[in-house]
């Protein structure tokens, strides 16, 4: 049983790893095909769509190879193994602006780690954009979300109050069903506080 959990759960985050580089790889593919115009205007855009859609997919790329991968030590190829710097490439140009305190960079490689899921986690309470704020706790790690719209949808609820059904699992709850196992392999609980404007997901505890 086991292995079908492990195995059903992978594909649903290779499912929305893939989502998550649709966009960007679509506008390079745009604007490859401006690349054809005999207009120099049109081939000047065409290269700084490339150029900025090229940066994004990197960023969304290593950004994912740390949450989802392991955070036991240095990454390799180059790639950045410091959850701030990749959570504020993550979020770079878009609608939430994110606050990271640079103490968050002490935190060991795995707590780092978590930190990132769970500031995914925050950024789906976030539809109209906001501000994603990460510190570390005592022992552990918040991240809180704060906007002018904060949406939790009752899959959550269920899923952080631990009624979980894997066959039920979903591409929207999979990365909260793994943020939340995440956190209880680092001896921690995953709570949310939410309230008007604003909602505090909290993981206490752990070594």
């Amino acid at each position: 049983m086991s292995g079908e959990v492990d195995f059903r759960v992978l594909e649903l985050l290779c499912g929305r790893l893939c989502h998550e580089l649709i966009s960007p790889v679509g506008a390079i593919n745009n604007g490859v095909e401006l690349l054809d115009e005999d207009d120099p205007e049109f081939v000047k855009e065409a290269m700084t769509l490339i150029g900025q859609s090229a940066r994004k997919a990197g960023q969304r790329l290593q950004f994912y190879r740390f949450a989802y991968g392991t955070a036991s030590g240095g990454a390799s190829g180059g790639a950045s193994s410091d959850g701030r710097e990749l959570s504020l490439g993550l979020l770079e140009g878009g609608k939430v602006r994110c606050e990271c305190s640079q103490e968050a960079r002490g935190l060991a490689l795995p707590w780092q780690r978590l930190g990132c899921n769970m500031l995914v986690l925050a950024l789906e309470l976030l539809p109209r954009g906001g501000t994603v704020s990460v510190r570390p706790l005592e022992r552990g790690i918040e991240v809180t979300a704060e906007g002018d719209t904060i949406a939790v949808s009752d899959e959550l609820k269920s899923l952080l109050g631990g009624e979980v059904e894997i066959d039920a699992l979903t591409a929207r709850t999979v990365h909260a069903f793994y943020t939340m196992r995440l956190a209880q392999r680092m001896g921690a609980r995953l709570a949310l506080a939410a309230g008007a404007g604003r909602a505090v997901l909290a993981a206490p505890g752990g070594g």
